[in-house]
């Protein structure tokens, strides 16, 4: 009932309004590739026809208690507490069993269908290897009946001696664009930069939301009052895109009680020590944000659903940490108080009740100067015209590409090997469901035969069309077979290649046989370089979810923030200028006819309507000044951060993504070449 449509809403609004995202439709909602929208109401969809790993071993595992070297043996493979590993990493602990490689094969083959497993498969396959070390029966039955009993087995693993990955290509860090030994140095300008502002702006101050940081906790968490703005900044240093801050968000897990679970996220910057946060105080970090600073660009929050999934949790933890990634980086809201509190702060709950904090628009502490003033170009209007012309078709396209981009890298990590759509059945796991009945598979063979004939391409351009009844039956027969809804992954071939090896050893002739032996030595090179492939194909399709998927979908998140800048400036920009000048001049006249007819009292009246002359065109003078700073702000964002970020992070992505492809095709040709010199020497006869 929790996934039912969600009556229309603000995009990224939540309940209380905060944080949510002053666009009224959801930007990704409507796309021309199947709707993937993370943030849509209906549940996430599978990365597979499978059904989901948990929602099958969970009934398996059950609540049984699960041995110490189960948690120990997964730790080991996944580092980074991402809940799921990968299939190779999950042969290399079976092969630490001393098992045969036909019974690891067989075991992997049971636990998974894909590329990766879950933590749940994970421990399904550690039990079925200890019933195989006992010589019992291996099968789903026998680990159920045990966790029944609250007795999981516990299996003989060597994982002080667990081979690590063989990859040669080093993964990197998650900030893909930070280059550790270079760093920008104290901003320097030449008449040639073209963001030089030196000669019309001041420094910005140390802290530019006044926060106090020897009074954390307490006080108005506000800002300076009555210094220049610096609203326009200093521009950006050159090769600021070297010297990007981090920030991490990983899920910590869930926390509280039945409809009160919430998710927990622990947060890791250069700020101090990691720090545990829930989403509704990302939430409330957002409004300050937005209230602060209306006029800025920054991205919305990834959304909240009731009852989410796996997916989508894991969304948004990424989703979060583009967030988090953005402001710290914008050259205005890096400095804000509470941002800074709420990175380092051990409890931002219990610092939330003792603190006072300002909500105040920064334009009613900042002021912009002449020089400043005179900075902002007459025609930008037609420029902010012409970015709300160029806005939709942006965030459309970029949509297109983060789904193109993630179906790309899943189609490498998964090395599937699939039919075509129309003749490819729904995914059935051979263990969970019966063999197909006899009328079944009569009417899948029939169904297959009276199909139009078959065209299949081959290098020399030919076109062979089967027609011939065997021909069809053939083909039904090897469409019926479970092998094809499978994936073709690297690592169950490896598995696979070392039980041949394995069960032809010795020669069946009985005597020394160089024949034999000399295929099987090749058999087995050819298996190491399997391995070898699949981790390096593991590594980089990582670091292709990890940095370039995350930078085409930051570029997405850049332009879905400058649409709602533009929503939020139509919506909060508007002031009483006119209608006060008009009940001014009111006054006026009122005041001179008071003070020409001089009636009993008029002194005391004509001083009330001066006072409130003043006081109108105090405020006139001040929204006036609103609106040129916000005229400013938007100049800035525009200026600096838009036309920085879309251009220039655009460069580091695809050069970094070029680079990366070279070093992996590199990677990949020399391990198939020395292959090739590996089985040069294996016999004919």
């Amino acid at each position: 009932m929790f996934n039912s449509p969600r009556p229309a809403q603000r995009y990224g609004g939540g309940t209380t309004g905060l944080g949510g995202s002053f666009v009224d439709e959801d930007p990704l909602a409507s796309s021309g590739y199947d709707g993937l929208d993370p943030w849509s109401a209906a549940p996430s969809p599978s990365s597979t026809p499978a059904p989901p790993a948990y929602s099958v071993f969970g009934s398996v595992i059950a609540d049984a208690s699960v041995p110490l070297i189960y948690t120990r043996a997964f730790s080991a493979v996944d580092p980074g507490n991402t809940g799921e590993t990968s299939v190779n990493s999950l042969s290399r602990v079976l092969a630490t069993s001393s098992l045969p490689a036909s019974t690891i094969d067989k075991i992997v083959n049971i636990v998974s269908s894909k590329p990766r497993v879950s933590k749940l498969e994970f421990f399904v396959a550690l039990a079925l290897v200890a019933l195989a070390q006992s010589g019992k029966e291996v099968s789903i039955e026998q680990v159920a009946a045990l966790s029944s009993q609250n007795d999981l087995p516990e299996p003989s693993l060597d994982l002080n001696s667990l081979q690590p990955s063989g990859s040669s290509i080093p993964t990197p860090s998650s900030n893909y664009m930070q280059t550790p030994s270079v760093h920008s140095p104290t901003p320097h300008y030449t008449p040639d930069d073209p963001w030089d502002t030196t000669t019309r702006y001041i420094s910005p101050p140390s802290n530019m939301s006044g926060f106090d940081s020897s009074n954390r906790g307490i006080g108005n968490i506000g800002f300076d009052s009555g210094f220049v703005s610096t609203v326009t900044g200093t521009g950006l240093a050159r090769e600021w895109w070297k010297n990007q801050k981090t920030v991490s968000v990983t899920i910590q897990g869930q926390q509280g009680f039945i409809l009160n679970r919430y998710t927990v996220y622990q947060i890791l910057s250069e700020r101090g020590p990691s720090v545990i946060r829930r989403y509704s105080e990302f939430v409330f970090l957002w409004d300050c944000l937005y209230r602060r600073y209306p006029f800025r660009l920054f991205p919305a929050l990834p959304p909240k659903r009731i009852g989410p999934d796996e997916y989508f949790l894991e969304q948004r933890r990424r989703g979060l940490a583009r967030c988090l990634n953005y402001v710290i980086n914008h050259p205005i809201i890096k400095d804000d108080g509470v941002l800074s509190v709420f990175l380092s702060e051990t409890s931002f709950e219990e610092w939330r009740r003792h603190a006072s904090i300002s909500l105040d628009e920064e334009s009613a502490s900042k002021r912009i100067d002449r020089a400043e003033e005179m900075s902002i170009p007459s025609d930008l209007e037609d420029k902010i015209t012409t970015i709300r012309r160029r806005i939709n078709p942006l965030i459309e396209q970029w949509q297109r590409i983060c789904i193109l981009a993630e179906r790309i890298i899943k189609r490498r990590e998964a090395a599937a090997v699939r039919m075509s759509s129309p003749f490819r059945r729904p995914f059935r796991p051979a263990h969970l469901l019966p063999l197909l009945t006899p009328s079944r598979r009569s009417l899948d063979s029939s169904s297959l035969t009276s199909s139009a004939a078959f065209s299949v391409s081959g290098n020399s351009g030919m076109t062979i069309a089967s027609t011939s009844t065997t021909s069809n039956h053939l083909m039904a027969a090897f469409m019926n077979a479970d092998s094809l809804d499978l994936q073709g992954d690297l690592s169950r071939l490896t598995n696979t290649l070392r039980a041949v090896v394995e069960v032809n050893d010795p020669c069946w002739r009985g005597d020394e046989c160089e024949l034999s032996s000399g295929v099987r030595t090749g058999l087995e090179q050819l298996a190491f370089r399997c391995q070898r492939h699949s981790e390096l194909s593991e590594n980089r399709t990582r670091t292709l979810l990890d940095t370039t998927l995350e930078a085409v979908k930051s570029q997405r998140d850049l332009y879905i923030a400058v649409r709602d800048l533009f929503i939020r400036h139509d919506r909060l920009s508007l002031d009483q200028v006119e209608r006060l000048k008009k009940r001014v001049e009111t006054t006026s006249v009122k005041l001179d006819g008071i003070k020409a007819a001089q009636k009993e009292g008029w002194q005391d009246e004509a001083d009330k309507l001066v006072a409130a002359i003043e006081k109108d065109q105090a405020t006139i003078a001040a929204q006036l000044s609103r609106r040129v700073f916000i005229r400013a702000c938007l100049w800035h964002e525009l200026r600096v951060i838009l036309h920085n970020r879309e251009n220039t992070l655009l460069t580091v992505m695809t050069q970094s993504f070029s680079r990366e492809e070279q070093v992996y095709a590199e990677a990949v040709s020399n391990n198939w070449s020395s292959l090739v010199e590996a089985v040069e020497s294996m016999p004919f006869d």
